[in-house]
């Protein structure tokens, strides 16, 4: 079991638990998925940009994404149902878990002008999602191997109740939210 793991059973749990006045271990809020997505509209027009973006995001996830594809056709950005537009990653166990060790402790700490992630980006149901401008942040990725920058979107899902719950669960991760202020 990871370190990061660990420090979730061990420490977090706890907390929550006294925090929130849950009597039952099992009503503790706890991550279940981590979703990697990485949305490309260029995809339309060259395709070796899929390639790309796949070869990015299994570096950084270490794990072999899908390809996601237009649901509808759209005539004004010449797209047609089923092409390829992006590609996206799901993680779940310890390679959630790893890969929030390294977002959180290595990866956010590298962003420049970074004064904290956005308290507001939960959904209403305990899911938070964090936009990433450039995947070049991520020390898996070489500068030099880069053809175009490139954002992603990266979803927390949490069994989390409601937004505060969530909150709290990431803060007691470390999760380095932005102070009220910012």
């Amino acid at each position: 079991m990871g370190t990061f793991k660990q420090k979730y059973h061990n420490e977090v749990v706890p907390a929550l638990q006294k925090e929130l006045g849950l009597n039952n271990v099992m009503r503790v809020p706890r991550l279940v998925k981590v979703v990697l997505n990485i949305g490309m509209g260029e995809a339309i027009s060259n395709a070796k940009a899929i390639e790309s973006a796949e070869k990015d995001i299994t570096a950084i996830a270490g794990q072999h994404p899908v390809i996601t594809r237009a649901k509808r056709s759209i005539a004004n950005f010449k797209l047609r149902e089923g092409m390829p537009i992006g590609v996206m990653v799901t993680l779940r166990g310890d390679r959630m878990y790893d890969f929030l060790d390294r977002l959180i402790n290595i990866v956010l700490p590298r962003v420049r002008e970074f004064s904290g992630v956005s308290r507001t980006a939960f959904d209403g149901r305990g899911n938070y999602t964090l936009g990433i401008k450039e995947q070049t942040v991520f020390p898996e990725i070489g500068y030099e191997d880069v053809d175009k920058i490139r954002g992603m979107e990266v979803c927390v899902v949490t069994t989390a109740e409601d937004d505060d719950e969530a909150r709290k669960l990431l803060e007691l991760l470390g999760m380095p939210f932005a102070r009220d202020g910012d």
